[in-house]
């Protein structure tokens, strides 16, 4: 099968009018990304959910369109629908269909978190037979292993001493932290999240592991200062609004490793976690913080 893609130039006021109009007329899909093409360097946009990232002052549009689709017809109407003078600059083109498992699975690589430690998808042979190896595919959870701030987290499990702890992660999506942290020698771990597909993919990812593992929804109650370590890669607003209950899950003196925070929201999860834990930044990569500290 093939389809119309169709690619068009608009101002960041223009964008998401006319994504939604092209979704309207019969897109398949729209995405928005950086326009590139005058040399501007590449920049990352963020947001948390319900917040507005912004986008870029020139953005292109992608649409992928049924192989019958008119496109000149259908860019007027869109452009009327949308509030634009003019219709934009555009091309189009025929994409053919392609081997799209394959496509998928080159984008994912193994990942070298430290010299021992491997995320490795199954579809690799492991670079590093004698490292730790974490078998994990992409999925319906969040947690390959490639995002910064995934990779944040697994560095700081990698780099300090879990045997025989108690070890509480938090948001767990993929489970790759719990899982590592398991393979890593603790004693005990748990992992919570609230979708229960992320909880089901994670205890399936676990026992392709061979990693012991409680995964759960928060509708379960969590014993208090129970956890030497409490791990949390989720984003700040929710960080914030968890730090009463990540907090009393910790014993006195536990170590608690926060990520999904981008440097300019570092200070705000700091003073959240202030009455319970001292928190300080322990590594940063790509504008993402990750904090980590004790509990007085």
């Amino acid at each position: 099968m093939a389809w119309i893609r169709l690619t068009a130039q608009v101002r960041n006021t223009e964008a998401e009018a006319l994504s939604d109009a092209l979704m309207h007329e019969g897109a398949l899909s729209v995405t928005i990304e950086q326009d590139l093409s005058l040399g501007q360097p590449e920049v990352a946009v963020f947001g948390e959910p319900g917040e507005s990232p912004g986008l870029w002052p020139q953005c292109v549009l992608d649409a992928l369109l049924p192989l019958s689709t008119p496109v000149e017809p259908l860019m007027q109407r869109a452009s009327a629908t949308a509030g634009l003078q003019e219709v934009p600059a555009y091309h189009s083109d025929f994409l053919a269909d392609q081997d799209w498992v394959g496509l998928t699975q080159r984008q994912f690589n193994p990942i070298a978190v430290t010299p021992g430690l491997w995320i490795v998808p199954s579809w690799h042979v492991p670079p590093d037979p004698k490292a730790l190896n974490i078998r994990l595919d992409p999925g319906q959870a969040f947690g390959t292993g490639s995002h910064p701030t995934t990779q944040l987290c697994l560095h700081w499990l990698a780099t300090h001493p879990l045997a025989g702890l108690h070890l509480l992660d938090y948001g767990c999506g993929s489970g790759i932290l719990a899982i590592a942290a398991s393979l890593l020698g603790a004693r005990h771990v748990v992992g919570v999240d609230i979708d229960p597909a992320a909880v089901e993919t994670a205890r399936a990812n676990a026992r392709h592991n061979g990693a012991q593992a409680t995964f759960q929804l928060p509708q379960t109650s969590l014993p208090t200062a129970t956890f030497d370590v409490v791990v949390a890669n989720i984003l700040a607003a929710p960080l914030v609004l968890l730090a009463p209950l990540l907090a009393s899950c910790l014993k006195p003196g536990g170590r608690i490793v926060l990520s999904g925070i981008l440097e300019r929201q570092a200070e705000e999860v700091i003073a959240a976690y202030a009455p319970a834990c001292t928190l300080g930044r322990n590594a940063q990569s790509e504008g993402w913080v990750c904090l980590s500290g004790t509990k007085g």
